[in-house]
C-alpha cells in the first residue's frame, strides 16, 4: 500500500467542512432546492445559517464540539495509510462526531431542551427547534463514512473501503428509517395524557374489548384484531388456491388461451387497491346491476350484503390473487421435469406423480404465496374503508385513531403493534412449516424435459375455477371502464366523458397551456414522487443484494433480517411510525415530499434485494475474481462487471417500485399533505364524497399508466425460459 491520501477521504472531509461552514444547519421550510434561502438572509439569518456562522454570532453553542472531530479527521491527511494512527484518527473522529450529532439532536425537542442541565448551561431556547437540514445531513454522513474508512483501514472485510462503507451506510439508513420509527411507535403505546410512560395505559388499550371482543360468536361484533386475523387467513388461503389454479392452467394444461389468462391474472397488480371495491359496489351494491337484476327477478328487496366481511374478502381476493400467481408460476415451472418423469417411469400415474412429487416440491411457493396474501390483507386499507361497513379491521382502526375526532396516538401505536405481531408470527410459522428440508430442483445440469399435464380428475375442477374467476375479473374491469363513462352508475347510465374532463381538463389560453383539471396536481405529484423513489429503491436494494450475495462479514444474518424487516411491516404500521418518529426534531419530515419518497424506498427495498440476489446468484464469482486480479477494486468491479449483467433485476426493481408507489395507499394516507397529495388519497377523498364517477375515471387513467409501465418492462426484459418447458401442440396447447 502507498502513502497517498485516498480520494474518498478527501471527498468526505470536504463534504464535512461544507456541512459545517456553508449549508444551512436546520431545515428550510420553503424547500432547500428552491434556493430562496440564499436571498433571505443566508449566511447570517439564524434560520438559514451554517454552524460556523451560528457559533460566530454566539448562537447554538452546543454545536461547538462538532468542529473537534472534523479537525482530528483532517489531521489524518498527514498520516500514511500504513500507519495505525491513520485508522485510529478516523475511527475517533467519526465516532465522536456521529455520536455528538445524535446526542444533541435528541437532547432538543420541539419545545426546547429535553434535559434540565442543558437549559441551565445554555439557557432557554427563544424559538421552536427545527429539524436538521442539509448541513446536518451532509455532516452526519461525513462522520459516518469517515468512521467506516477507519474500520476498513483496520483490515475489516479485507480492508475494502467500498464494502465496509456500503455495509455501514445500509445499516445506518435501515436503523434510521425502519428500526427507529418502529421503536418510536412501541414507546408511544406506553405514553399517557401527561406525556409520561405508563404500563397501565398500555394494558388498558391493549385489552380493549373493541380490539379482542368475541361477540361475533353469539351474533354481536368481534374485535378488530380477530376480524383482521380471520380475514387475512381466509384471503391467504383463497389467493393461494386461486394462484395455484392459474399457475397450473398456464403450465400444466393444454388450454388454448394461456397468454390471455396470464395477462388477465396480473391485471389487478397495476390497479389502485380500492378500485376493485368500487367496481364491486357498481355490481353488487344496493343499487348495483346484479343486485337490482336479481331483486327484480325474484321480487325481493335489495340488501347491503356486500358491505362487511363478504365484500372485503371478495375485493382482497381479486386484488391479491395476482401476487400469489406470480410467486407460484415460477415455482411450478421450476419443478424439474425429470423428477416427474422418474415417478412415471416407476409406474406412478399422473395423479400420484402430482400428489407425491410435484406438489411437495411446490411447498415453499405455497408458503410464500399464503404469507404474501396474509400480509397484504392485514395491511390493506382501501378495500375495508370502501366496503367494510361495520366490519372493523386493524388498518382502518389505526387510520381513524390518527385522523378521527378522538386523536389517540397511543391507541394507534397499540393497534399497529398487534398488526405487526400477526405479520411476524406468520413469518415464523412459515419458517417452521418449511423446516430445513431441501426443495432444490434446478441444478447446473442441462434440462430438456417437459412437464406432464394435470391428471384429468384435477384438470377439470382447476380449469373450471380458473376460467370462472378470470371471467369474474374481466367483468369487474369492464365495469370499471364503463362506470367511468356514465353520468351516475345505476341511476343515470347516459354515456359521457365529463368525469375525465373534470379530472384531466387542459385549456389553451393566451398565457399558454393550462392544466385546469381537478386531478392534475395529485397526478403530477404522484408521477414525480414515484419517479424519484424508484431509482433510490433499486440502488439501495441492489447494493444490499451485492453485500449479501458476494461478501462475507460478521453479523450477516442479522444484517439480512434488518433489510427484509420493512417487507414484513404493513404499510399502515409504516405510516403511523413515520408520523411518530419524524414529526419532531431532530428529523422533521412530515408534510414534505421527502417523507413520501423515503417510505416508498424502504417499503419496496426488499423487492430490489431479492431480485438482485436472484440475478446475482446466476453470475459466477470468477467474474469478480478476474476483475480484482486485473487490478480493479470492489467498487469498479461492482460498477463495470456486475451492474451491466444485472440489467433485468435493475429494470424489475425500477418498474415494481414505480408501480407500487403509484398505487400505494396504506402508508401514504397518513403522510400526504395539502402540498403533496397522492393520486390514491385524492381518489379516496372522492369516494368519501360519493363522487364515484370521478374516482373511477381517475383510477382508469392510472390503470392505463401502469399498463404502459408494465408493457415497457416486458419489452425491455422479456421472459426467462428454463429448459424446454413448452408443450407440444396437442389438444390446442400453445
Amino acid at each position: 500500500m502507498d502513502g497517498r491520501t485516498p480520494p474518498v477521504l478527501l471527498f468526505w472531509l470536504a463534504a464535512g467542512w461544507l456541512g459545517l461552514s456553508v449549508l444551512p444547519w436546520y431545515g428550510v421550510e420553503d424547500g432547500f432546492f428552491s434556493f430562496q434561502w440564499l436571498l433571505d438572509g443566508w449566511p447570517l439569518d439564524e434560520d438559514y445559517a451554517p454552524v460556523l456562522s451560528l457559533i460566530l454570532q454566539g448562537e447554538k453553542l452546543w454545536l461547538v464540539p462538532l468542529f473537534l472531530p472534523m479537525i482530528v479527521a483532517t489531521f489524518a491527511i498527514r498520516v500514511p495509510k500504513t500507519n495505525t494512527g491513520y485508522a485510529n484518527l478516523l475511527l475517533l473522529a467519526g465516532a465522536l462526531g456521529f455520536a455528538w450529532v445524535i446526542l444533541q439532536g435528541f437532547s432538543i425537542g420541539i419545545r426546547g431542551f429535553n434535559y434540565d442541565w442543558m437549559e441551565a448551561v445554555f439557557g432557554e431556547l427563544g424559538d421552536r427547534q427545527f429539524g436538521m437540514g442539509y448541513g446536518g445531513l451532509i455532516l452526519t454522513s461525513a462522520f459516518l463514512f469517515l468512521f467506516t474508512q477507519g474500520i476498513a483501514a483496520r483490515g475489516a472485510v479485507g480492508g475494502d473501503v467500498f464494502v465496509v462503507s456500503a455495509i455501514g451506510g445500509v445499516i445506518a439508513i435501515v436503523s434510521i428509517f425502519v428500526f427507529f420509527p418502529i421503536a418510536q411507535m412501541l414507546f408511544a403505546a406506553f405514553i399517557n395524557e401527561e406525556g409520561t410512560y405508563s404500563v397501565t395505559v398500555f394494558l388498558s388499550k391493549f385489552f380493549d374489548d373493541r380490539l379482542w371482543g368475541l361477540g361475533c360468536l353469539w351474533g354481536a361484533r368481534c374485535g378488530a384484531a380477530w376480524n383482521s386475523l380471520f380475514l387475512a387467513v381466509a384471503v391467504g388461503i383463497l389467493t393461494t388456491l386461486l394462484g395455484l389454479a392459474f399457475a397450473l392452467v398456464v403450465t400444466r394444461s393444454g388450454f388454448r388461451y394461456k397468454k390471455a389468462i396470464r395477462a388477465l391474472t396480473v391485471l389487478p397488480i397495476i390497479t389502485p387497491p380500492f378500485v376493485i371495491g368500487l367496481a364491486l359496489i357498481l355490481l353488487f351494491g344496493l343499487s348495483g346491476s346484479v343486485t337490482v337484476f336479481f331483486a327484480d327477478l325474484f321480487g325481493v328487496q335489495p340488501t347491503r350484503w356486500l358491505y362487511g366481511w363478504p365484500g372485503v374478502v371478495i375485493a382482497q381476493t381479486l386484488a391479491f390473487t395476482p401476487i400469489a400467481f406470480l410467486v407460484l408460476i415460477g415455482v411450478v415451472e421450476g419443478v424439474l421435469p425429470s423428477m416427474e418423469e422418474a415417478a412415471q417411469t416407476l409406474r406412478a400415474n399422473r395423479w400420484q406423480t402430482f400428489r407425491t412429487v410435484s406438489l411437495p416440491l411446490m411447498r415453499p411457493g405455497l408458503a410464500n404465496a399464503f404469507l404474501l396474501g396474509f400480509i397484504e390483507s392485514m395491511a390493506d386499507f382501501g378495500n375495508p374503508l370502501v366496503l367494510g361497513g361495520n366490519f372493523d379491521v386493524l388498518s382502518t382502526e389505526i387510520f381513524f385513531a390518527i385522523v378521527g375526532a378522538q386523536y389517540d396516538q397511543g391507541r394507534a401505536a397499540v393497534l399497529a403493534m398487534v398488526l405487526l405481531f400477526f405479520t411476524l408470527s406468520a413469518f415464523y410459522a412459515q419458517r417452521v412449516w418449511l423446516g430445513k428440508k431441501s426443495y432444490t430442483t434446478v441444478t447446473g445440469k442441462g434440462d430438456s424435459g417437459v412437464h406432464p399435464l394435470m391428471p384429468a380428475g384435477l384438470a377439470i375442477p382447476v380449469l373450471t375455477i380458473a376460467l370462472a374467476w378470470a371471467l369474474f375479473t374481466a367483468t369487474v374491469y369492464v365495469m370499471i371502464v364503463y362506470g367511468s363513462v356514465v353520468e351516475l352508475w345505476g341511476v343515470n347510465n347516459t354515456l359521457t366523458i365529463k368525469h375525465y374532463v373534470t379530472a384531466f381538463e387542459i385549456r389553451f389560453s393566451e398565457e399558454g397551456l393550462r392544466w385546469t383539471g381537478a386531478a392534475w396536481d395529485s397526478f403530477w405529484t404522484t408521477i414525480m414522487i414515484a419517479a424519484v423513489a424508484a431509482p433510490f429503491t433499486a440502488a439501495v436494494g441492489l447494493v444490499t443484494a451485492y453485500l449479501l450475495n458476494r461478501q462475507t462479514f460478521a453479523g450477516k444474518n442479522a444484517f439480512e433480517f434488518g433489510t427484509m424487516l420493512s417487507f414484513a411491516i404493513p404499510g399502515t404500521v409504516i405510516g403511523v411510525s413515520y408520523i411518530l418518529a419524524f414529526n419532531v426534531p431532530p428529523i422533521e419530515l412530515t408534510g414534505t415530499g421527502i417523507i413520501l419518497i423515503i417510505s416508498f424506498v424502504f417499503r419496496n427495498m426488499p423487492v430490489g434485494v431479492r431480485a438482485g440476489i436472484a440475478s446475482m446468484s446466476q453470475l459466477d464469482k470468477s467474474l469478480d475474481e478476474s476483475s480484482l486480479t486485473l487490478g480493479a477494486n470492489s467498487w469498479q468491479t461492482f460498477r463495470r462487471v456486475i451492474l451491466p449483467l444485472l440489467r433485468p433485476a435493475i429494470l424489475a426493481a425500477l418498474i415494481y417500485s414505480f408501480v407500487t408507489a403509484m398505487t400505494a395507499i396504506s402508508a401514504v394516507i397518513f403522510l400526504v399533505s395539502a402540498r403533496y397529495d397522492m393520486a390514491t388519497t385524492y381518489i379516496i377523498g372522492r369516494v368519501e364524497n360519493n363522487d364515484y364517477g370521478l374516482a373511477i375515471a381517475y383510477s382508469t387513467a392510472l390503470i392505463f399508466v401502469m399498463l404502459a409501465a408494465v408493457g415497457l418492462l416486458q419489452f425491455l426484459v422479456g421472459r426467462v425460459q428454463i429448459g424446454r418447458r413448452t408443450h407440444q401442440n396437442t389438444g390446442g396447447a400453445l
